[in-house]
């Protein structure tokens, strides 16, 4: 539990370096495909659903998120179940990104580090997003939407973990208000069920 709370603050040493993240042309190629054959629905629409769950303390069987206890940085994570695969957890957190991007959103960057520790590696891939900044209004007032936003996928000895979405709103004046984490969790999660036939193509990219 200690190692979950550290790991779910996002805090590490000052020393850890980060390098930029790339995909394979082999990696892209394959996220394209799952892409294509909606496979994502199989999990916007749950986490979404769970995230609902957790908010209210209801219990939900089928998958787990945990909600950010920072006000100024509304979040949740979303726990890594094995029935989802290490190959559509990780598309699932370019999909994310993808899907913020579209709300007026431009990367600022994608990075990944490597952790060390004496009983086990932690390996976090960083997606950071920002409001595109000649999105401002007549008055002079720039369009926040929901603030700054990261994306984390975080692994333990080279297993998924969890995918971390964070919003970190501006507090000062030349921005308009920031809308609610709720309405970034519908803008990017809320999705129809999976239909049969996309729920087929889990295995095949469980690995890819």
């Amino acid at each position: 539990m200690n190692l979950f709370k550290r790991l779910f603050s996002g805090s590490a040493p000052a020393s850890a370096d980060w390098q930029p993240l790339q995909r394979s042309a082999a990696e892209e190629q394959t996220r394209q495909q799952w892409v294509a054959q909606q496979v994502y629905l199989n999990w916007m629409g749950p986490y979404f659903k769970a995230y609902h769950y957790q908010k209210a303390g209801l219990p939900n069987s089928q998958f787990r998120v945990e909600l950010a206890r920072d006000e100024a940085r509304p979040g949740a994570v979303f726990l890594y179940d094995p029935s989802i695969g290490p190959g559509n957890f990780r598309h699932l957190f370019d999909f994310i990104r993808d899907r913020i991007l579209a709300l007026g959103y431009h990367l600022g960057a994608s990075s990944q580090r490597t952790l060390h520790h004496e009983q086990y590696t932690e390996t976090t891939q960083k997606h950071f997003l920002k409001p595109r900044p000649q999105d401002c209004t007549a008055t002079g007032r720039c369009n926040q939407r929901y603030g700054n936003i990261t994306v984390d996928l975080v692994s333990i000895n080279g297993q998924p973990g969890f995918l971390r979405l964070l919003s970190n709103p501006f507090a000062d004046a030349i921005f308009t208000p920031a809308h609610s984490f709720d309405e970034l969790m519908e803008a990017v999660f809320k999705m129809p069920e999976a239909p049969p036939e996309v729920q087929q193509l889990i295995s095949k990219y469980a690995r890819r």
